[in-house]
Protein backbone atom coordinates (compact mmCIF):
# COMPACT_ATOMS: atom_id res chain seq x y z
CA UNK A 1 0.00 0.00 0.00
CA UNK A 2 1.37 3.40 -0.98
CA UNK A 3 1.83 6.31 1.39
CA UNK A 4 -0.81 8.27 -0.52
CA UNK A 5 -3.25 5.41 -0.14
CA UNK A 6 -2.66 5.19 3.60
CA UNK A 7 -3.30 8.91 3.95
CA UNK A 8 -6.56 8.55 2.02
CA UNK A 9 -7.63 5.61 4.17
CA UNK A 10 -6.72 7.36 7.43
CA UNK A 11 -6.97 11.14 6.89
CA UNK A 12 -5.53 13.42 9.51
CA UNK A 13 -8.10 14.33 12.16
CA UNK A 14 -8.19 18.02 13.12
CA UNK A 15 -8.36 18.80 16.81
CA UNK A 16 -11.72 19.44 18.42
CA UNK A 17 -10.86 23.08 19.16
CA UNK A 18 -10.31 24.04 15.52
CA UNK A 19 -13.60 22.40 14.49
CA UNK A 20 -15.43 24.29 17.25
CA UNK A 21 -13.85 27.59 16.25
CA UNK A 22 -14.67 27.03 12.57
CA UNK A 23 -18.29 26.28 13.40
CA UNK A 24 -18.65 29.22 15.79
CA UNK A 25 -17.22 32.12 13.80
CA UNK A 26 -20.30 32.63 11.61
CA UNK A 27 -22.87 32.31 14.43
CA UNK A 28 -20.85 34.74 16.56
CA UNK A 29 -21.14 37.41 13.86
CA UNK A 30 -24.83 36.63 13.51
CA UNK A 31 -25.71 36.79 17.22
CA UNK A 32 -23.46 39.56 18.50
CA UNK A 33 -25.25 41.99 16.17
CA UNK A 34 -28.88 41.03 16.93
CA UNK A 35 -29.35 43.20 20.09
CA UNK A 36 -28.35 46.29 18.10
CA UNK A 37 -31.06 45.88 15.47
CA UNK A 38 -33.94 47.82 17.11
CA UNK A 39 -31.66 50.80 17.79
CA UNK A 40 -30.53 51.01 14.15
CA UNK A 41 -33.93 52.40 13.22
CA UNK A 42 -32.90 55.72 14.75
CA UNK A 43 -29.24 55.48 13.70
CA UNK A 44 -30.04 55.16 10.00
CA UNK A 45 -33.48 56.88 10.05
CA UNK A 46 -35.28 53.83 8.69
CA UNK A 47 -37.97 51.35 9.71
CA UNK A 48 -37.57 48.00 11.47
CA UNK A 49 -38.45 45.99 8.37
CA UNK A 50 -35.46 47.52 6.57
CA UNK A 51 -33.17 46.96 9.55
CA UNK A 52 -34.33 43.35 9.62
CA UNK A 53 -32.79 42.89 6.17
CA UNK A 54 -29.39 42.85 7.89
CA UNK A 55 -30.55 39.53 9.35
CA UNK A 56 -32.50 38.24 6.34
CA UNK A 57 -29.70 38.83 3.83
CA UNK A 58 -27.10 37.48 6.25
CA UNK A 59 -29.03 34.19 6.41
CA UNK A 60 -29.66 34.19 2.65
CA UNK A 61 -25.95 34.70 1.99
CA UNK A 62 -25.07 31.88 4.38
CA UNK A 63 -27.50 29.64 2.53
CA UNK A 64 -26.31 30.40 -1.00
CA UNK A 65 -22.63 30.32 -0.05
CA UNK A 66 -22.96 26.90 1.57
CA UNK A 67 -24.54 25.62 -1.62
CA UNK A 68 -21.30 26.32 -3.47
CA UNK A 69 -18.62 26.05 -0.78
CA UNK A 70 -19.42 22.42 0.02
CA UNK A 71 -19.07 21.18 -3.57
CA UNK A 72 -16.03 23.40 -4.20
CA UNK A 73 -14.35 21.81 -1.20
CA UNK A 74 -15.05 18.39 -2.77
CA UNK A 75 -12.83 19.50 -5.65
CA UNK A 76 -10.23 21.85 -4.17
CA UNK A 77 -10.04 20.58 -0.59
CA UNK A 78 -11.45 21.72 2.75
CA UNK A 79 -8.39 23.72 3.88
CA UNK A 80 -7.95 26.22 0.99
CA UNK A 81 -11.67 26.93 0.74
CA UNK A 82 -11.88 27.65 4.47
CA UNK A 83 -8.82 29.94 4.46
CA UNK A 84 -10.23 31.94 1.53
CA UNK A 85 -13.54 32.24 3.36
CA UNK A 86 -11.83 33.69 6.41
CA UNK A 87 -10.13 36.40 4.34
CA UNK A 88 -13.55 37.47 3.01
CA UNK A 89 -14.99 37.38 6.55
CA UNK A 90 -12.31 39.67 7.95
CA UNK A 91 -12.47 42.20 5.09
CA UNK A 92 -16.26 42.45 5.20
CA UNK A 93 -16.33 42.80 9.00
CA UNK A 94 -14.06 45.82 8.64
CA UNK A 95 -16.37 47.20 5.93
CA UNK A 96 -19.34 46.91 8.32
CA UNK A 97 -17.53 49.05 10.89
CA UNK A 98 -17.35 51.93 8.42
CA UNK A 99 -20.85 51.54 6.92
CA UNK A 100 -22.45 54.97 6.59
CA UNK A 101 -25.88 53.83 5.42
CA UNK A 102 -28.14 50.89 6.08
CA UNK A 103 -27.58 49.72 2.49
CA UNK A 104 -23.83 49.61 3.00
CA UNK A 105 -24.29 47.67 6.22
CA UNK A 106 -26.54 45.14 4.48
CA UNK A 107 -23.93 44.58 1.74
CA UNK A 108 -21.20 44.17 4.35
CA UNK A 109 -23.32 41.61 6.19
CA UNK A 110 -23.86 39.65 2.97
CA UNK A 111 -20.11 39.24 2.43
CA UNK A 112 -19.46 38.64 6.12
CA UNK A 113 -21.89 35.73 6.01
CA UNK A 114 -20.38 34.37 2.80
CA UNK A 115 -16.96 34.17 4.43
CA UNK A 116 -18.11 32.93 7.81
CA UNK A 117 -20.24 30.13 6.42
CA UNK A 118 -17.10 28.35 5.17
CA UNK A 119 -16.48 27.26 8.75
CA UNK A 120 -20.04 26.02 9.28
CA UNK A 121 -20.26 23.78 6.22
CA UNK A 122 -16.65 22.63 6.11
CA UNK A 123 -16.47 21.63 9.77
CA UNK A 124 -19.37 19.24 9.12
CA UNK A 125 -17.77 17.92 5.93
CA UNK A 126 -14.46 17.39 7.74
CA UNK A 127 -16.19 15.38 10.48
CA UNK A 128 -17.84 13.20 7.84
CA UNK A 129 -14.46 12.78 6.07
CA UNK A 130 -12.97 11.07 9.10
CA UNK A 131 -15.94 9.34 10.84
CA UNK A 132 -18.70 6.94 9.79
CA UNK A 133 -22.35 8.06 9.86
CA UNK A 134 -23.53 7.47 13.45
CA UNK A 135 -20.15 8.46 14.89
CA UNK A 136 -20.28 11.59 12.71
CA UNK A 137 -23.67 12.48 14.23
CA UNK A 138 -22.17 12.07 17.69
CA UNK A 139 -19.13 14.20 16.82
CA UNK A 140 -21.27 16.92 15.22
CA UNK A 141 -23.30 16.97 18.43
CA UNK A 142 -20.18 17.40 20.58
CA UNK A 143 -18.74 20.07 18.28
CA UNK A 144 -22.01 22.00 18.25
CA UNK A 145 -22.44 21.68 22.01
CA UNK A 146 -19.01 23.17 22.63
CA UNK A 147 -19.09 25.81 19.93
CA UNK A 148 -22.48 27.11 21.07
CA UNK A 149 -20.82 28.66 24.13
CA UNK A 150 -19.53 31.55 22.02
CA UNK A 151 -22.86 32.29 20.27
CA UNK A 152 -24.56 31.85 23.65
CA UNK A 153 -22.56 34.70 25.10
CA UNK A 154 -22.56 36.77 21.90
CA UNK A 155 -26.00 38.41 22.35
CA UNK A 156 -25.15 39.32 25.94
CA UNK A 157 -21.77 40.72 24.88
CA UNK A 158 -23.35 42.46 21.89
CA UNK A 159 -26.04 44.03 24.05
CA UNK A 160 -23.52 45.40 26.53
CA UNK A 161 -21.23 46.65 23.75
CA UNK A 162 -24.14 48.34 22.01
CA UNK A 163 -25.21 50.03 25.22
CA UNK A 164 -21.74 51.29 26.17
CA UNK A 165 -19.71 51.58 22.96
CA UNK A 166 -22.14 51.69 20.03
CA UNK A 167 -23.23 49.16 17.42
CA UNK A 168 -19.89 49.18 15.56
CA UNK A 169 -18.02 47.71 18.54
CA UNK A 170 -19.32 44.20 17.85
CA UNK A 171 -17.77 44.28 14.38
CA UNK A 172 -14.40 45.21 15.87
CA UNK A 173 -14.64 42.13 18.08
CA UNK A 174 -15.48 39.71 15.25
CA UNK A 175 -12.71 41.16 13.09
CA UNK A 176 -10.13 40.37 15.74
CA UNK A 177 -11.57 36.88 16.22
CA UNK A 178 -11.43 36.29 12.46
CA UNK A 179 -7.76 37.26 12.28
CA UNK A 180 -6.90 34.94 15.18
CA UNK A 181 -8.79 32.01 13.63
CA UNK A 182 -7.17 32.54 10.23
CA UNK A 183 -3.71 32.42 11.80
CA UNK A 184 -4.56 29.33 13.84
CA UNK A 185 -6.10 27.48 10.89
CA UNK A 186 -3.11 28.31 8.68
CA UNK A 187 -0.90 26.43 11.11
CA UNK A 188 -3.22 23.74 12.53
CA UNK A 189 -5.88 22.76 9.97
CA UNK A 190 -4.89 19.66 7.92
CA UNK A 191 -6.51 18.65 4.65
CA UNK A 192 -9.01 15.80 5.12
CA UNK A 193 -10.43 15.45 1.61
CA UNK A 194 -8.08 13.09 -0.21
CA UNK A 195 -10.58 11.82 -2.77
CA UNK A 196 -11.40 14.95 -4.72
CA UNK A 197 -13.71 15.22 -7.69
CA UNK A 198 -12.03 15.33 -11.10
CA UNK A 199 -13.63 18.64 -12.08
CA UNK A 200 -15.61 21.36 -10.39
CA UNK A 201 -17.55 22.87 -13.29
CA UNK A 202 -21.00 24.17 -12.63
CA UNK A 203 -22.47 21.36 -14.70
CA UNK A 204 -20.87 18.78 -12.40
CA UNK A 205 -21.99 20.66 -9.30
CA UNK A 206 -25.53 20.77 -10.67
CA UNK A 207 -25.45 17.05 -11.42
CA UNK A 208 -24.25 16.20 -7.92
CA UNK A 209 -26.92 18.37 -6.34
CA UNK A 210 -29.54 17.02 -8.73
CA UNK A 211 -28.67 13.46 -7.71
CA UNK A 212 -29.19 14.32 -4.06
CA UNK A 213 -32.44 16.15 -4.76
CA UNK A 214 -33.83 12.98 -6.32
CA UNK A 215 -33.19 11.05 -3.11
CA UNK A 216 -36.35 11.14 -0.93
CA UNK A 217 -34.34 10.16 2.14
CA UNK A 218 -31.98 13.11 1.64
CA UNK A 219 -34.94 15.46 1.24
CA UNK A 220 -36.56 14.07 4.39
CA UNK A 221 -33.49 14.68 6.53
CA UNK A 222 -32.64 18.04 4.92
CA UNK A 223 -36.14 19.51 5.12
CA UNK A 224 -36.77 18.19 8.62
CA UNK A 225 -33.66 19.97 9.88
CA UNK A 226 -34.43 23.03 7.74
CA UNK A 227 -37.90 23.56 9.19
CA UNK A 228 -36.56 22.79 12.67
CA UNK A 229 -34.07 25.61 12.09
CA UNK A 230 -36.88 27.87 10.84
CA UNK A 231 -38.42 27.76 14.31
CA UNK A 232 -35.25 29.30 15.71
CA UNK A 233 -34.84 31.90 12.96
CA UNK A 234 -38.47 32.97 13.28
CA UNK A 235 -37.74 33.56 16.96
CA UNK A 236 -34.54 35.44 16.10
CA UNK A 237 -36.48 37.76 13.78
CA UNK A 238 -39.20 38.62 16.27
CA UNK A 239 -37.73 38.30 19.76
CA UNK A 240 -35.48 41.42 19.83
CA UNK A 241 -38.42 43.69 18.95
CA UNK A 242 -40.82 41.90 21.31
CA UNK A 243 -38.35 42.05 24.20
CA UNK A 244 -37.43 45.72 23.81
CA UNK A 245 -40.51 47.35 22.26
CA UNK A 246 -43.42 45.20 23.49
CA UNK A 247 -42.10 44.09 26.89
CA UNK A 248 -40.04 47.19 27.67
CA UNK A 249 -36.64 45.49 28.01
CA UNK A 250 -33.18 46.61 26.87
CA UNK A 251 -30.73 45.12 24.34
CA UNK A 252 -28.61 43.88 27.24
CA UNK A 253 -31.61 42.14 28.82
CA UNK A 254 -32.37 40.43 25.52
CA UNK A 255 -28.80 39.18 25.40
CA UNK A 256 -28.92 37.75 28.90
CA UNK A 257 -32.31 36.09 28.38
CA UNK A 258 -30.93 34.56 25.20
CA UNK A 259 -28.49 32.55 27.33
CA UNK A 260 -31.51 30.42 28.31
CA UNK A 261 -31.96 29.49 24.65
CA UNK A 262 -28.28 28.72 24.15
CA UNK A 263 -28.14 26.55 27.27
CA UNK A 264 -31.06 24.54 25.91
CA UNK A 265 -29.28 24.10 22.59
CA UNK A 266 -26.08 23.10 24.37
CA UNK A 267 -27.93 20.51 26.45
CA UNK A 268 -29.58 19.07 23.36
CA UNK A 269 -26.23 18.77 21.61
CA UNK A 270 -24.75 17.15 24.71
CA UNK A 271 -27.48 14.53 24.51
CA UNK A 272 -26.71 14.07 20.81
CA UNK A 273 -23.05 13.55 21.52
CA UNK A 274 -23.85 11.12 24.32
CA UNK A 275 -26.58 9.04 22.67
CA UNK A 276 -26.58 9.49 18.86
CA UNK A 277 -24.16 6.65 18.16
CA UNK A 278 -26.08 4.28 20.44
CA UNK A 279 -29.64 5.30 19.57
CA UNK A 280 -29.10 5.97 15.88
CA UNK A 281 -29.90 8.93 13.68
CA UNK A 282 -33.62 8.32 13.18
CA UNK A 283 -34.49 8.04 16.88
CA UNK A 284 -32.64 11.26 17.63
CA UNK A 285 -34.44 13.10 14.82
CA UNK A 286 -37.79 11.80 16.05
CA UNK A 287 -37.13 12.82 19.65
CA UNK A 288 -36.04 16.30 18.63
CA UNK A 289 -39.05 16.89 16.41
CA UNK A 290 -41.55 15.84 19.08
CA UNK A 291 -39.91 17.98 21.78
CA UNK A 292 -40.09 20.97 19.42
CA UNK A 293 -43.85 20.50 19.11
CA UNK A 294 -44.09 20.41 22.89
CA UNK A 295 -42.19 23.69 23.22
CA UNK A 296 -44.42 25.31 20.63
CA UNK A 297 -47.51 24.18 22.54
CA UNK A 298 -46.18 26.00 25.62
CA UNK A 299 -45.48 29.12 23.53
CA UNK A 300 -49.03 29.11 22.16
CA UNK A 301 -50.45 28.72 25.67
CA UNK A 302 -48.45 31.71 26.98
CA UNK A 303 -49.55 33.75 23.96
CA UNK A 304 -53.24 32.94 24.48
CA UNK A 305 -52.89 33.89 28.16
CA UNK A 306 -51.21 37.17 27.02
CA UNK A 307 -48.35 36.87 29.50
CA UNK A 308 -46.10 39.88 28.83
CA UNK A 309 -42.91 38.79 30.53
CA UNK A 310 -39.76 37.74 28.66
CA UNK A 311 -39.92 34.20 30.06
CA UNK A 312 -43.16 33.73 28.08
CA UNK A 313 -41.14 33.59 24.85
CA UNK A 314 -37.68 32.53 26.07
CA UNK A 315 -38.77 29.52 28.15
CA UNK A 316 -40.65 27.81 25.29
CA UNK A 317 -37.78 28.66 22.94
CA UNK A 318 -35.41 27.00 25.42
CA UNK A 319 -37.38 23.76 24.96
CA UNK A 320 -37.27 24.18 21.19
CA UNK A 321 -33.51 24.77 21.44
CA UNK A 322 -33.11 21.42 23.22
CA UNK A 323 -35.00 19.82 20.35
CA UNK A 324 -32.73 21.54 17.79
CA UNK A 325 -29.69 20.19 19.61
CA UNK A 326 -31.12 16.68 19.42
CA UNK A 327 -32.41 16.92 15.89
CA UNK A 328 -30.07 18.96 13.71
CA UNK A 329 -26.76 17.05 14.23
CA UNK A 330 -28.41 13.71 13.46
CA UNK A 331 -30.50 15.03 10.56
CA UNK A 332 -27.37 16.63 9.10
CA UNK A 333 -25.35 13.44 9.48
CA UNK A 334 -28.20 11.50 7.92
CA UNK A 335 -28.44 13.88 4.95
CA UNK A 336 -24.74 13.87 4.13
CA UNK A 337 -24.57 10.08 4.48
CA UNK A 338 -27.27 9.26 1.91
CA UNK A 339 -24.63 9.52 -0.85
CA UNK A 340 -21.19 9.56 0.85
CA UNK A 341 -19.41 10.27 -2.45
CA UNK A 342 -21.10 13.70 -2.44
CA UNK A 343 -20.32 14.63 1.17
CA UNK A 344 -19.45 18.25 0.40
CA UNK A 345 -22.47 18.69 -1.85
CA UNK A 346 -24.70 17.10 0.79
CA UNK A 347 -23.35 19.36 3.52
CA UNK A 348 -23.76 22.39 1.29
CA UNK A 349 -27.30 21.56 0.21
CA UNK A 350 -28.53 20.69 3.70
CA UNK A 351 -26.99 23.90 5.02
CA UNK A 352 -28.56 25.84 2.16
CA UNK A 353 -32.01 24.57 3.07
CA UNK A 354 -31.51 25.26 6.79
CA UNK A 355 -30.41 28.86 6.30
CA UNK A 356 -32.35 29.63 3.12
CA UNK A 357 -35.61 28.59 4.70
CA UNK A 358 -34.52 30.45 7.83
CA UNK A 359 -34.14 33.63 5.76
CA UNK A 360 -37.63 33.12 4.35
CA UNK A 361 -38.96 32.70 7.89
CA UNK A 362 -37.54 36.11 8.86
CA UNK A 363 -39.26 37.62 5.82
CA UNK A 364 -42.56 36.08 6.92
CA UNK A 365 -42.18 37.53 10.41
CA UNK A 366 -41.30 40.93 8.97
CA UNK A 367 -44.14 40.91 6.45
CA UNK A 368 -46.69 40.03 9.13
CA UNK A 369 -45.21 42.50 11.64
CA UNK A 370 -48.02 44.20 13.52
CA UNK A 371 -46.34 45.20 16.78
CA UNK A 372 -47.33 41.98 18.58
CA UNK A 373 -45.78 38.55 19.10
CA UNK A 374 -48.39 36.82 16.93
CA UNK A 375 -46.44 36.87 13.61
CA UNK A 376 -43.47 35.20 15.30
CA UNK A 377 -45.68 32.56 16.91
CA UNK A 378 -47.42 31.79 13.60
CA UNK A 379 -44.12 31.35 11.75
CA UNK A 380 -42.61 29.21 14.52
CA UNK A 381 -45.67 26.95 14.74
CA UNK A 382 -45.96 26.47 10.99
CA UNK A 383 -42.28 25.55 10.80
CA UNK A 384 -42.66 22.97 13.56
CA UNK A 385 -45.58 21.29 11.82
CA UNK A 386 -43.65 21.10 8.54
CA UNK A 387 -40.66 19.54 10.35
CA UNK A 388 -43.04 16.89 11.70
CA UNK A 389 -44.39 16.25 8.19
CA UNK A 390 -40.90 15.56 6.84
CA UNK A 391 -40.24 13.19 9.72
CA UNK A 392 -42.85 11.03 8.00
CA UNK A 393 -40.90 11.31 4.73
CA UNK A 394 -37.78 9.99 6.49
CA UNK A 395 -39.57 6.91 7.78
CA UNK A 396 -41.29 6.20 4.46
CA UNK A 397 -38.03 6.55 2.49
CA UNK A 398 -36.12 4.41 4.99
CA UNK A 399 -38.71 1.62 4.67
CA UNK A 400 -38.44 1.69 0.86
CA UNK A 401 -34.65 1.39 1.10
CA UNK A 402 -34.89 -1.66 3.34
CA UNK A 403 -37.33 -3.50 1.05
Amino acid sequence: MSIGSRVADHPARPGLFILIAMSAIGPIALNIFIPSMPGLQATFATDYATVQLTLTFYLASLAVSQLFLGPFSDRFGRRPVFLAGMVVYIASSIACVFAGTIDQLIVGRIFQAAGGCAGIVLARAIVRDVYERDKAASMIGYVTMAMVVAPMLSPAVGGVLDQWAGWQSGFYVVTVLGVLLLAFAWNQLPETNHERAVSAGFARLARNCGTLLREPLFLGYAFNSAFGSCIFFSFLAGAPYITTEVMGGTPAQYGFYFIMVSLGYMFGNFLSGRFAQRAGVDRMVTSGTLIALGGLAVLIAFTVLDIREPYAIFLPMGLVAISNGLNIPSATAGAISVRPEFTGAGAGLSGFFQLGFGALATIVVGALHDGSRLPMVISMTGSGLLAFAFLGVIYAASRRRRT
